[in-house]
Formats: C-alpha cells, sequence, structure tokens
C-alpha cells in the first residue's frame, strides 16, 4: 500500500428522514494509524463510517487531502477507499474466489491476480475459493468479505465491526492485518463495541454518544475511566495489562430482565 492521503470532516452534520445522526463534526483522521470509533448504539458510529465512505449525502464536507470526496469520480473513490459495513449481506450466491476479486474492480490490471491471492491467503479463505458463500458460516463470511477490501489495496480502510462474528484466532489475524496496513501507511477507521479490543487495535480513539464527540485522542490518553462513564453512562473498571494495553470492563450488576 502507498502512502495513505489524510482524511478528514468538517462541520459533517447527517439527517436521516426528521432525526438529527450526526451534529456538526469536525475530525481529522491521521494516515498510518488506526483509529476506533466508539459509542453507545444508536451514536451515529455506522453513519459516520458511510459518510466517510461516500455513501450518505451529508452536509458539511469529508475531504481526503483537502479535497471533497463528492469531487471525485466512483472509481478514484473505489481506489482511495475500502468499506465493510457491519453484516454486508452479497446478493449473489457467488463462490469465494469471484467475490473477492470484485476489490480488484476498480482496477483491472496486472496486479490482479496476484492481490487477490495475497488477500485471500491474508484472510485464511484459500480453502474456501470455490465454496458458494450460502454454504460459509457467519465468521468465514466475515473474512471473505475483509479479503474482498484488502484485494483493492486502498489507501483508507473504513471496516464496521470487522472483529464482531470471528473466533478469537482470526480475531487477532484481522486485527493483525489491520495494524499492518496502517503500518504501511494505510489509514485505518473502525467502528468497535468491544472497548479491551479496541485499546489493544488504535492508536486513536473517536467517542461518539449523541452524534457528537464525546472525546478523541490517542487510545491510552482517551480510554479512560470519566471518558467511558459520559459516553456510557455506567462505571468502568481499567486496568493496565503487562503488556502495555489495557482491560476495560463494565462494573455493576447484570441486568435481571
Amino acid at each position: 500500500m502507498t502512502t495513505a492521503m489524510t482524511l478528514s470532516v468538517t462541520n459533517l452534520s447527517l439527517h436521516l428522514g426528521a432525526t438529527a445522526v450526526l451534529g456538526s463534526l469536525t475530525h481529522p483522521f491521521a494516515a498510518g494509524r488506526v483509529t476506533a470509533i466508539l459509542g453507545p448504539n444508536g451514536a451515529g458510529k455506522s453513519s459516520l463510517l458511510r459518510c466517510l465512505a461516500g455513501l450518505e449525502q451529508p452536509t458539511g464536507t469529508v475531504a481526503l487531502s483537502g479535497t471533497p470526496i463528492t469531487a471525485m469520480s466512483p472509481r478514484q473513490r473505489a481506489r482511495t477507499i475500502g468499506y465493510l459495513a457491519q453484516q454486508a449481506a452479497p446478493y449473489w450466491d457467488i463462490d469465494v474466489a469471484t467475490l473477492v476479486a470484485l476489490g480488484r474492480h476498480p482496477w483491472r490490471n496486472s496486479e490482479d491476480s496476484s492481490a487477490i491471492h495475497a488477500a485471500m491467503a491474508a484472510c485464511d479463505i484459500e480453502t474456501l475459493a470455490h465454496r458458494p458463500l450460502s454454504t460459509l458460516s457467519g465468521g468465514e463470511r466475515a473474512r471473505v468479505l475483509f479479503a474482498r477490501v484488502l484485494a483493492g489495496k486502498p489507501r483508507w480502510i473504513l471496516a464496521d465491526e470487522p472483529l464482531a462474528a470471528l473466533d478469537p484466532a482470526h480475531q487477532l489475524r484481522v486485527a493483525g492485518l489491520l495494524r499492518q496496513a496502517a503500518r504501511q501507511g494505510a489509514g485505518v477507521v473502525v467502528v468497535l463495541h468491544d472497548l479491551t479490543l479496541a485499546a489493544r487495535l488504535a492508536d486513536d480513539v473517536l467517542m461518539l454518544r449523541d452524534g457528537r464527540i464525546v472525546a478523541a485522542g490517542p487510545a491510552a490518553a482517551t480510554l479512560t475511566g470519566p471518558n467511558l462513564i459520559r459516553l456510557f453512562d455506567i462505571p468502568f473498571a481499567v486496568e493496565h495489562t503487562g503488556d502495555g494495553g489495557l482491560m476495560i470492563q463494565p462494573l455493576g450488576r447484570l441486568s435481571q430482565g
């Protein structure tokens, strides 16, 4: 992956019908780093990711290196931004290799075959190449869809809950691929609910609540007890682990409802 462009939002607002989903957000996302978007259900996390991908029509600006993405052609955007939706469901029951190959559609060049094979190997799906999507488990399908994004070699990876359907081993594998992409210069923005995984994966954190930014900054400095209370209205235990990470657990009794 080549050096990534900068990605930023300025005065970004989004209404879905009569509902205000995002309210006047301004934030720069750093290339070469993983940013985790955190927040409660309905905070606007997925909507923000869709705005960054050019899939919504907000007011304000989403820009790549100062150029509004609305000024870019669909092919330019597709070459630059790889988007993985939450619980994405392909429309056709095609085989795995064909779906991963769709990630090369914006390019269609001599690198296609090697990029497809590399993405499938990275996501541990080579043995699934000829399987129809309908025969896959949820976790297998999630890895296939992520491989499609990787095959396009985008400068920005936007992923909505990319680890949610995976077993622990594949969570670590995909998290490692996201970190590797950032090390190679790509910008990575992920929506996550697992706070301990977020602390382990992310360089930076953006906390959203009711469509507005509660806190933002380096993960270790932002994932604090006071910020988490502001975000979720419940206390958390935030403990430093021996490897320099954080263990984050909600406090309180389990609901009996």
